[in-house]
């Protein structure tokens, strides 16, 4: 397949790049600068251009036989006014923008795999959430509901459209873990808040692995929770963490209202979290390898820290 993406370069976009290149596909990275000095591996060419905005780039993106959308400043920030803004613009700009390159794309069969995140749902305590869940009232829901509504408007041209919600991404190479290890090994590990919050995540390998698979099976639409099989509270994850580092997690836990002094409105995600199950993946056959966090953080931290 020719495969075009938006936000290639980043943590997610580099991992998924690397496979689909493996697995024979040829990769267009959407990129804002285009550096005489990086190194393209074979299989990926370059395209210069601004995602937030219309522009020549836009006359690439029909060649395609499939466009993955990774664009979107990161969350994992104090949410100003103006951060807010940004986390906002830079998911629905770019996705308007890349819906409006389909429009052209002259009756070729054409999937639109975009990305949105679990923050859909809102904050449920410890209800299990699947994807017929309705979304909640937060800004980040507010976000992704959008964000899902602009995707969506590419099937009046007869695109298949499949969103992918992301649990947290755990990764060896940086995301959520390039945070949090670094802590633990310091023997500062501990709960955040009263602990007892869910956090869905996935695990690098299984989310490619499901990029693959929604791409080869045409007759799956929609939106696809991609979190593990097996979500844990903040308090198991903490002890797992500290399990594989060999780091002893005996702080205590870090006050709500510390975490909220410190993080502004983004706190509540680190205070509440959601019970995501991927429903829909597990009744269209995918079968995850890494399903539990001890086993997923043993693959990836063990020879770190070693």
């Amino acid at each position: 397949m020719r495969v075009f993406v938006t936000g290639g370069t980043g943590f997610v976009g580099s991992m998924l790049t690397e496979s689909l290149v493996k697995k024979g596909h040829a990769v267009t990275l959407l990129t804002r600068k285009i550096k005489k000095s990086r190194v393209v591996p074979q299989g990926v060419s370059m395209v210069e251009g601004d995602p937030g905005k219309p522009g020549s780039w836009q006359e690439k993106v029909p060649d395609h036989d499939a466009v993955i959308n990774l664009a979107g400043a990161s969350i994992f920030r104090r949410w100003t006014h103006a951060e807010k803004r940004l986390i906002r613009d830079s998911r629905i700009q770019t996705t308007t923008h890349l819906v409006k390159a389909l429009e052209n794309r002259s009756g070729m069969k054409t999937t639109l795999l975009s990305a949105s995140a679990v923050g859909y749902y809102g904050f449920h305590g410890d209800e299990a959430l699947n994807e017929d869940t309705p979304p909640g009232k937060d800004f980040l829901a507010g976000v992704a509901r959008d964000w899902e509504v602009a995707a969506s408007e590419a099937t009046a041209f007869g695109v298949r459209v499949v969103l992918f919600r992301f649990g947290i991404v755990l990764g060896s190479g940086g995301g959520a873990l390039g945070e949090i290890v670094p802590i633990f090994k310091k023997g500062l590990g501990s709960p955040l808040g009263s602990g007892e919050q869910w956090f869905s995540w996935i695990h690098q390998t299984d989310l490619v692995r499901i990029f693959l698979f929604l791409m080869e099976h045409e007759d799956l639409f929609g939106p696809f929770n991609c979190t593990a099989p097996e979500p844990v509270q903040n308090k198991e994850l903490t002890k797992a963490l500290a399990k594989v580092l060999g780091r002893p997690a005996i702080m205590p836990p870090v006050p709500g209202f510390l975490i909220r002094m410190v993080k502004g409105e983004f706190g509540n995600v680190l205070l509440k979290g959601q019970k995501v199950m991927p429903e829909k993946l597990l009744n269209a056959g995918f079968q995850f390898q890494h399903p539990s966090i001890l086993a997923a953080l043993q693959d990836l931290l063990n020879p770190v820290s070693q």
